[in-house]
């Protein structure tokens, strides 16, 4: 019986090599959370979804949260985060009753304790309840100046930290192109992108602001508001675990975009493994080129 089981292992081993191309790392596995969000999360999830599976490196499953006024389907719902390598968001209570603190108590652990994060667009706002979910996401919407510092690079390049209390609060303009400006290439999600590349039609925020501490600022884009090049991604180390953050992808119609795509699959790997295997693709190099 003990030769019989060893035989049958082995060959379920040879089955499992023989069904993944040689050197062909597994999907990870990832959920995306939504449900509760001042942006359509019902047209964008699906463009989430699409740009992670596309890039060959995920498998993803969507749980998606109750509206947060409705306790008694918050008593029923619950993510295994410990089931997956990163959580992506796009869920938050941002002008909503606030989230039930057992969830974000569970996905605070999760990313202590070494889980990734990805925040996309507003998904590191809200949460006024909560101050560890603004520590994950180093920065978001602060209408008020006081809601925490904010980061900047100026003319020579150098970051400029706004204190808490001093300047603007968090604003936007209309959505119109970006140019994006990487800030640092030695980060493996900005390894082999171009240094300056375009990003169709988005919603710019300007002043993001928290506590934005153990924050890496990756890309940034000039605000005509503040006159400075403002983060708009950006990784923030939490315990043992990663976040990535992009400002990008305010509608569908900008996460059509190759630069969203890319730099979101990308974050989501590092925020999985700490590495990027991804290329870069041919239509990313060829489309992002600058202005």
């Amino acid at each position: 019986m003990k030769q019989a089981g060893l035989c049958a292992g082995l060959l379920g081993l040879a089955l499992a090599a023989a069904a993944s191309p040689a050197g062909e790392a597994a999907p990870l596995k990832v959920v995306i959370l939504d449900g509760q969000n001042n942006h359509d999360w019902r047209s964008t999830t699906p463009l989430i979804r699409e740009a992670l599976e596309k890039s060959g490196r995920f498998a993803v499953t969507v749980a998606t949260a109750p509206k947060t006024d409705d306790a008694a389907a918050w008593e029923k719902f619950s993510v295994k985060f410990d089931d997956y390598a990163a959580v992506v968001s796009n869920f938050t209570d941002f002008g909503a009753k606030p989230t039930p603190p057992k969830m974000l108590d569970e996905l605070t652990q999760y990313v202590k304790g070494g889980g990734g994060l990805v925040l996309v667009h507003a998904a590191g706002s809200g949460f006024g309840h909560y101050p560890e979910m603004a520590k994950m996401a180093g920065m978001g919407w602060g209408g008020d100046p006081n809601s925490g510092d904010a980061l900047a690079f100026d003319d020579k390049g150098q970051l400029v930290r706004t204190p808490k209390g001093q300047g603007q609060g968090t604003g936007h303009g209309a959505p119109a192109p970006w140019t994006v400006v990487m800030r640092n290439d030695q980060h493996p999600i900005a390894a082999g992108l171009p240094a300056v590349w375009r990003h169709d039609r988005d919603e710019l925020w300007f002043r993001a602001r928290g506590p934005a501490q153990n924050v890496t600022v990756l890309a940034t884009t000039k605000a005509p508001q503040t006159r400075q090049d403002e983060p708009v991604l950006w990784t923030v180390e939490y315990g043992k675990g990663r976040v990535f953050a992009t400002l990008m992808g305010h509608d569908a119609g900008a996460m059509k975009d190759a630069g969203f795509r890319v730099t979101l699959a990308r974050g989501a790997e590092w925020a999985a493994t700490g590495k990027v295997t991804q290329p870069v693709p041919e239509e990313f190099a060829k489309a992002a080129t600058g202005p």
